[in-house]
């Protein structure tokens, strides 16, 4: 895994962006930089076996904090991270810490601070708390604004896989495009050409779908002429289709549920 990045004086830095295709991987990493942070061991940071490593690994470590969307009533995630839960990282930083000398803050889902979300973690990123770290998990950076990432130390962790995250982003733009220019033949032909995706080929572009409609409804990207109502149908329709990939519904399936439910309803541009 690639080594963290310390300042000139080999301090841990007041803020990372961590990204790779693979969330897991991303939040991995950041953990790896809560550890250095609150480490009690000798160097190289982090040591991984003391008191303090070990509390991070298992979650349980009173100065570090996970910042996540939250579930609704049925215990699905919600689409974004809002305004307040990056209000109340800020509000918490000024607070001593119980154990270490700093305290973390894990932002897992940072691409989907809404846009309010992102000017309060901007505000927190210029004015930290001394002894805060701020660490932003993403799959691109690039939904993050301009402001945000300047101020952050920004680390790859995973470049090998880019090719193969291009692919599945390629592939949702096509799929995009052809649900908003509401063509049945050609949504038709695209479902056919790529019924023989893999499952875990499927399942990244019903996230990567999910997640560029989200950015739609949160105005961090273009709608492509759709309106609410249509991404509201869409994100649903990503949901659906994930839920019976777990259950191991065929792809080919999968694909005729895109085909009969992605522009179902909507007049066809040009009649």
């Amino acid at each position: 895994m690639q080594n963290i990045c310390f300042d000139h004086a080999g301090q841990i830095r007041h803020a990372y962006i961590v990204s790779s295709p693979v969330a897991e991987d991303a939040f991995a990493q950041a953990q790896r930089i809560a550890q250095a942070a609150v480490c009690q061991g000798r160097p190289p940071l982090p040591c991984g076996v003391c008191s303090a490593c070990k509390k991070v690994s298992a979650g349980v470590h009173p100065d570090v904090f996970v910042i996540e969307r939250l579930e609704n009533d049925a215990g699905k995630k919600k689409r974004e991270v809002v305004v307040d839960q990056v209000r109340e990282a800020a509000a918490d930083a000024v607070v001593l810490p119980n154990e270490a000398a700093r305290k973390v803050y894990l932002f897992k889902d940072a691409e989907f601070m809404n846009p309010e979300a992102q000017n309060a973690a901007l505000k927190f990123l210029e004015e930290p708390p001394n002894g805060a770290v701020i660490v932003l998990c993403v799959s691109n950076p690039g939904r993050l604004l301009s402001t945000v990432r300047s101020r952050c130390v920004e680390i790859n962790v995973t470049a090998e896989s880019a090719p193969e995250q291009d692919g599945t982003e390629q592939l949702a733009g096509e799929y995009l495009k052809k649900v908003a220019k509401r063509e049945r033949f050609p949504l038709w032909q695209f479902c056919e050409d790529n019924a023989g995706l893999s499952f875990q080929e499927m399942t990244e572009f019903c996230l990567c779908v999910e997640q560029r409609v989200t950015d739609m409804l949160c105005g961090r990207a273009d709608s492509m002429g759709m309106d609410r109502k249509q991404l509201d149908l869409l994100v649903k329709l990503m949901e659906k289709c994930i839920d019976y990939l777990k259950v191991n519904v065929n792809v080919k399936q999968v694909f005729g549920l895109l085909e009969t439910s992605s522009i179902a309803g909507m007049k066809q541009r040009g009649t």
